[in-house]
């Protein structure tokens, strides 16, 4: 597998030269991101400036050109990472093929171990997590997909570190020298870790023996078992660990327990590498990777960025007109926010989009053609992210590094589904003047999780974590309805219903025959069945394979319109925001495991 280590960061010891063709406005883009993402997701415009070192206007400018794109949110004079900026990282991801083919399998090891078990790739002189299937304990691994660790103190940085030549162990000492306690690396609690001797010795015996430990490198209590896997070619593509807590293993215990069942896991994984290889090889002519046309999808961050009624036409649904797609989008941007939108920002940024899935490495001419940029537009915008360290070069092929991940992936792969959607709410219930919920399934009840509530002298007071009988709430029968038949059949027999109201529904037969309609006509409105004088209509909301993970409504008195008012006015505006809400959802949960509560 062609290597994917990342450049030397710009304020890495010995600097490099920013090159003269370089596009500054996407070197200032790049470093609001990473400003936000060493935040936790959120600054304020002042601190964004202080953080970046960018004037005022300039930070003004670019925030506003990543909210056009819908990569960040603005709320006031706050910053806030979105959803959609994961598909830089998801385009890495898929282009680095691993945890599309080796993830599934790590979530199958980590349930029969019972231990947390991740993947990682080198990145320079450390290492970035690309999967994560952890355990939920009270003593849990916090890391996060994207996650930078310093290589000496980690168990796959001794295996990575056993193969350095002597220009990366060079490249180690200096960052050391410079950073002796690691506080470039946000992610691990501050400390000097192994010395130079101590990681030396460390990496020598992980060659020697083919695994690694870190017994407690990174903080006290933490043990870890590391392996590598390697692909068709024998290089070792990433590495897989076994993590765990000294309230559970010592690092001995750890490897004679893990060891063996690792060891053999990975002999299967390999396998599937080596098959995947070789299928792939043999659908290609040359049995050399080729650039392939990438959809809308993939190339479009732009897509449905605008909010609703911001006038930005979307990118068409084909691959064909998709280079048109964003000459259309930047055009309009620019016609509509003037100054205040920075085209040569979000090109560069789109240029990230054209790698994916069959398309890890692309020359010039592909990229060029796949995002609808002129050749020369998209060569600086490469050279541009080459010298910031998210493009690698091998001959005249472009590949992402995992640096990419650094562009937010650590922070919004985290995000529950509840956070994700607030926004959303918030901007329906603007919009429609009434209250705006998320909720879950939970056995008989629906339970509140995000929640919006208008400010009236007659309103909705529902907090979040409040549950109601779900056969009485239009959240509850949406997503009841889209139970297979047998299962909707065996909830119904296994509850009581209630009469809430005069008018609540109680009959078996006739929930059934309301479900049933509901699943049809795929919404759900109910009238004064919770509470006399409340009305509400709900709608389903999906994940990336088609299930319905939760529900949205809009609850309002019944004083304030008809049923019939309820379905013209209401139920477009409900049908605007959950397609946002699942279209972020689709995005986030593409790699990253998305938390229902």
């Amino acid at each position: 597998m062609p290597s994917t280590e990342t450049a030397p960061a710009p304020d890495a010891p010995h600097e490099p030269e920013v090159p003269q063709e370089a596009v500054a406005p996407l070197m200032r883009g790049l470093a609001v991101l990473r400003g936000l993402t060493d935040a936790d997701g959120a600054l304020s415009l002042s601190e964004l400036e202080r953080t970046t070192g960018l004037a005022r206007s300039t930070v003004d400018r670019v925030t506003g050109t990543l909210a056009r794109m819908g990569y960040v949110r603005l709320d006031g004079r706050d910053v806030f990472l979105a959803p959609r900026l994961m598909e830089l990282g998801n385009a890495y991801l898929a282009a680095l093929g691993l945890p599309g083919l080796l993830g599934r399998h790590a979530d199958a090891l980590a349930d029969e171990l019972d231990e947390s078990v991740s993947l990682a790739v080198a990145d320079g002189d450390g290492i970035r997590f690309v999967h994560q299937a952890t355990r939920r304990r009270a003593m849990s691994l916090s890391f996060r997909i994207g996650d930078l660790l310093p290589a000496e103190r980690t168990a796959p940085g001794a295996l990575f570190a056993a193969d350095w030549t002597g220009t990366e162990w060079e490249r180690w000492r200096s960052r050391r020298a410079a950073d002796p306690r690691s506080a470039g690396f946000p992610a691990v609690p501050p400390g000097t870790g192994p010395d130079e001797k101590e990681f030396t010795a460390s990496a020598a015996r992980a060659a020697e023996r083919g695994w690694s430990m870190d017994d407690q490198l990174i903080e006290p209590g933490l043990v870890a078992l590391a392996l590598p896997v390697r692909d068709a070619e024998g290089a070792v593509a990433c590495v897989a660990s076994v993590v765990s807590h000294t309230s559970r293993h010592t690092a001995d215990s750890l490897r004679e327990a893990m060891l063996p069942r690792l060891r053999t896991a990975i002999a299967e994984w390999e396998q599937l590498l080596e098959r995947h290889a070789r299928e792939t090889a043999a659908q290609l002519p040359t049995g050399r990777a080729q650039p392939a046309t990438p959809g809308a999808h993939d190339l479009a961050p732009y897509a449905q960025a605008a909010p609703q009624g911001a006038g930005a036409p979307h990118a068409p649904g084909d691959a064909a007109g998709a280079s048109v797609g964003l000459a259309d989008w930047t055009h309009a941007s620019k016609q509509e926010l003037g100054r205040g939108f920075i085209e040569s920002l979000a090109r560069g940024l789109t240029v990230l989009t054209a790698f994916g899935e069959d398309r890890s490495a692309l020359p010039l001419t592909a990229v060029a053609e796949a995002t609808g940029l002129a050749r020369a537009t998209a060569r600086r915008a490469l050279i541009t992210l080459e010298h910031l360290g998210y493009v690698g070069v091998d001959g005249r092929l472009f590949r992402l590094t995992p640096r990419v991940l650094a562009l937010g992936f650590p922070y919004l792969s985290r995000m529950p589904l509840p956070q994700i959607a607030a926004p959303h709410l918030a901007e329906l219930s603007g919009r429609v003047h009434d209250s705006a919920s998320l909720a879950v399934l939970a056995g008989a009840d629906v339970r509140y999780t995000a929640r919006v509530a208008t400010r009236r002298v007659m309103s909705v007071h529902i907090t979040v974590g409040t549950r109601f009988p779900a056969h009485a709430t239009s959240l509850g029968r949406v997503m009841l309805a889209d139970l297979p038949p047998e299962a909707r059949a065996a909830w119904l027999e296994s509850i009581e219903p209630e009469a809430l109201t005069p008018s609540t529904v109680t009959s078996r037969a006739e929930l059934a025959a309301i479900l049933e309609r509901v699943r049809e006509q795929r919404y759900a409105l109910v009238d004064e069945e919770l509470e006399q004088g409340l009305r509400s209509i709900a709608l389903p909301v999906r994940d990336r394979a088609g299930t319905v993970v939760a529900a949205v409504n809009v609850a309002m008195h019944s004083s304030r319109r008809t049923v019939d008012e309820c379905v013209g006015e209401v139920l477009p505006e409900l049908r605007a925001t959950v397609a946002r809400i699942e279209d972020d959802l689709r995005t986030a949960g593409r790699f990253a495991r998305v938390s229902e509560a």
